[in-house]
């Protein structure tokens, strides 16, 4: 049965009675992307990472000597439909079935704009691990969207009347998807469709050369996670845990904060336990435009102050109780920011 988990600042209410499905689905975040070009440079990213919402302010200037007019995306991540009828997800069914989904925000000099959105349909790649956060988005899979309109079938979140149109399918339609990877059909049971589904906002922007132009998005994220379990003391920790001290750059003394933020006396098989994010955010689609990031200050909110946050950064600092700040200058990024955030298991 599917689970319905929602997400709330800092905070996963996981329930553990559910353990064979003791994660959820979710989205990494990402900058905007603009057709590479040799004249708009990125001065200034103003970045806010938290579980609940991410805001980005950026100032691009055009350095050349005539107007540039390009197509501004932000691309979410694809979702998976058979995900979503297998298991939880961070953003609500309501939330799913509406055209902004995570409630994105753009403004241009101050002003809010009108930003259009588009869906596309992927089959994604097999499942690969150490696959980076931005593969995602460079290669999300092969595109049948032309496929699935052909049929008829509604390039929608919304599952239910997904495999009802599958369903409504005259018998050639279905061996076609079924040969093609794209749907299972079972007997007594609804359709299975295997695709995902990448929304994308976008906005034409023109550059006026010579001139800075400010532009602010804000949305609210929709990161995974779930139940997180981890050693006391020095004992060893199993192949997972060790890929989340590698992948999250978990030192010594983060260790140290996981295994006194989740130790709870006579918590019996509950000791060492609690709950998870994992916040990613692309910061590599910066390199669309031109030249480094003049400068760059990134600030992420961990949301209640005994969380333990971990990411691999340099030059981080703390700066308020559960506020930490990175900057930089003349900023090439070279890999994608991967956030994890532990809370305790509430009483």
């Amino acid at each position: 049965m599917k689970k319905s988990i929602l997400l709330a600042l800092g905070l996963l209410l996981t329930p553990l009675a559910c353990a064979a499905n003791d994660g959820f689905g979710g989205l990494s975040a990402t900058g905007l992307q603009f057709q590479q070009n040799a004249s708009v440079r990125m001065v200034s990213e103003d970045l806010f990472l938290s579980p609940s919402q991410v805001r980005v302010t950026y100032l691009f200037r055009n350095q050349g000597a005539t107007e540039t007019r390009g197509e501004i995306i932000f691309p979410l991540p694809p979702i998976s439909l058979a995900g979503l009828v297998e298991s939880g997800f961070a953003l609500p069914e309501e939330s799913l079935r509406r055209d902004n989904l995570v409630d994105f925000i753009a403004r241009v000099d101050g002003k809010q704009i009108e930003v259009r959105s588009e869906s596309i349909a992927v089959l994604e790649p097999p499942y690969d691990q150490p696959r980076k956060a931005s593969a995602v988005y460079d290669a999300p899979g092969q595109d049948v969207t032309g496929l699935l309109r052909e049929l008829g079938v509604p390039l929608s979140l919304n599952v239910d009347q997904v495999r009802a149109a599958l369903a409504s399918l005259p018998q050639t339609a279905k061996d076609q998807l079924k040969a093609k990877g794209l749907a299972d059909f079972y007997e007594g049971e609804p359709p299975l469709p295997a695709w995902s589904i990448i929304v994308r906002y976008h906005w034409p922007q023109t550059f006026a050369p010579g001139r800075d132009v400010k532009i602010e998005h804000s949305y609210n994220p929709a990161p995974p996670g779930g139940i997180f379990v981890w050693p006391a003391g020095s004992n060893p920790l199993d192949p997972y845990q060790q890929q989340l001290v590698d992948t999250y750059c978990i030192d010594a003394g983060t260790r140290k904060a996981l295994a006194k933020r989740l130790h709870r006396p006579n918590a019996g098989d509950l000791a060492g336990t609690g709950t998870a994010i994992l916040l990613d955010y692309v910061l590599t689609t910066a390199n669309t435009w031109h030249g480094p990031i003049g400068a760059f200050r990134l600030t992420i909110d961990k949301g209640k102050p005994d969380n333990v946050l971990s990411l691999c950064v340099e030059g981080i600092r703390k700066t308020g109780a559960t506020t930490f700040v990175v900057e930089k200058q003349d900023f090439t990024p070279t890999r994608d920011l991967r956030l994890l955030i532990v809370s305790g298991l509430e009483p």
